[in-house]
């Protein structure tokens, strides 16, 4: 077991495109555990230029913040709103209840080529703090500038099937059982395994690590955890996230 050395000192949802070096013109797909939404608002919010978010598995229709929503738009309509709206623009396929269907990831990468950014969610977790992906997942496109594992503090020194999402995956690729307590090594095995949440990542495509809900009472194992992934990837860029909100927000309102 790894012994942090450092201090932990979280950043607040307000710094996270920079935390992450998002440019001026990035495709950001974000994958893994629990607080996409809220990670995918909050860098769009920090960023100039057009900006479309969308998914490209599912998410709630309840996890737009407010932004406009376009559903089966044409590649045209999404890219002049996204230029006029002055805010990001939510894009999906279509919705189905609570449920909001994601868009082909060929799709993302032709609007890259048209607006300053895209920034999506490329895998779901029913909203558990912690995954590893099925065969299928994630589902990133091609021209992806940046994959964001995201991980939830609060899945740490927890019992891996009551937190997390397909546990009997994070297990095998743990190499442990499924009723045990996920520790640092075990999240940071399942995050940097070749069949892991970054598998899908394009090559040139630069891999980071955001882990959210960070506070008192998880701060000794997450900075087990950074120090974990700092020893097997000193390169790898991991960002500890303090209080992030709520996603719960007021029902869509749809646009075609």
């Amino acid at each position: 077991m790894v012994v942090a050395s450092q201090p932990l000192s979280p950043i607040q949802l307000s710094d996270v495109a920079e935390a992450f070096q998002v440019g001026d013109h990035s495709h950001v797909a974000l994958v893994g555990g629990g607080g996409k939404s809220t990670l995918m608002h909050a860098i769009s919010g920090q960023v100039a230029g057009s900006v479309v978010l969308t998914c490209t598995t599912k998410m709630g229709t309840d996890q737009h913040m407010g932004r406009p929503v376009l559903v089966a738009p044409s590649d045209d309509a999404v890219v002049e709103a996204a230029s006029t709206a002055g805010e990001p623009v939510m894009v999906w396929s279509r919705a189905e209840g609570q449920k909001a269907i994601g868009v082909d990831p060929a799709r993302c990468d032709a609007w890259f080529e048209r607006v300053d950014h895209v920034i999506l969610e490329a895998d779901g977790s029913r909203r558990r703090p912690f995954k590893a992906p099925a065969g299928y997942e994630p589902i990133i496109p091609s021209t992806a500038t940046l994959v964001v594992s995201v991980i939830g503090a609060d899945a740490l020194g927890r019992v891996i099937a009551d937190q997390c999402h397909r546990p009997l995956r994070v297990a095998a690729l743990a190499g442990c059982q499924a009723n045990v307590r996920l520790e640092p090594w075990m999240a940071a095995t399942v995050i940097l395994h070749e069949r892991g949440a970054t598998k899908a990542a394009p090559a040139g495509a630069v891999l980071a690590v955001a882990i959210n809900k960070v506070d008192g009472t998880n701060s000794r194992l997450v900075a087990q955890l950074i120090e974990e992934l700092h020893q097997r990837r000193p390169d790898l860029n991991v960002v500890p996230i303090a209080a992030l909100p709520s996603l719960r927000r007021p029902p869509v309102s749809a646009h075609t």
